[in-house]
């Protein structure tokens, strides 16, 4: 059982080295893509990930382009404050991927726009947030994955 954790142009580098740090966990593999907010060098993101960052199952992208042309035929999630659908909803399996957009604005509306049937959301029951944190949000996700398959 695995899932493909993917995050376009995450920005806070404690947010990407917590989420894998959760993709060694969970046995996922992470997807990172350009441009960072970050190097990956970058100590928060070690310190975040800790030793385990070396043991990571990675793939990096130079832009959105890449990694869609690369797996255009994979079947995928799309979660967003905007979606529609509960992330509940999912059609878990292994080798799902679940893409997620950046800390400041997440996915553009190209992508939410292009993928309203796959687009998800984990509820918010308060008017004072509008999102919750990335890694967080990960984690509710991929566990209900792998909840789902088990």
């Amino acid at each position: 059982m695995s899932f493909n954790i993917v995050l376009i142009e995450p920005e806070i580098p404690n947010n990407t080295g917590n989420i894998g740090r959760l993709s060694l966990a969970t046995g996922s593999k992470l997807h990172l893509v350009k441009p960072f907010g970050f190097e990956l060098s970058d100590k928060r993101v070690k310190r975040a990930g800790l030793d385990y960052w070396k043991h990571l199952d990675l793939a990096i992208y130079e832009n959105q382009e890449e990694f869609f042309a690369v797996h255009a035929d994979k079947k995928m999630a799309f979660l967003s404050s905007h979606g529609t659908q509960n992330y509940w909803d999912i059609n878990f399996e292994d080798n799902l991927f679940f893409i997620f957009g950046k800390e400041s604005v997440g996915l553009d509306t190209g992508l939410t726009d292009a993928n309203q049937d796959r687009l998800f959301k984990i509820p918010i029951h308060s008017e004072h947030i509008r999102s919750i944190n990335l890694a967080n949000a990960v984690s509710v996700v991929v566990y209900e994955g792998l909840r789902n398959l088990r």
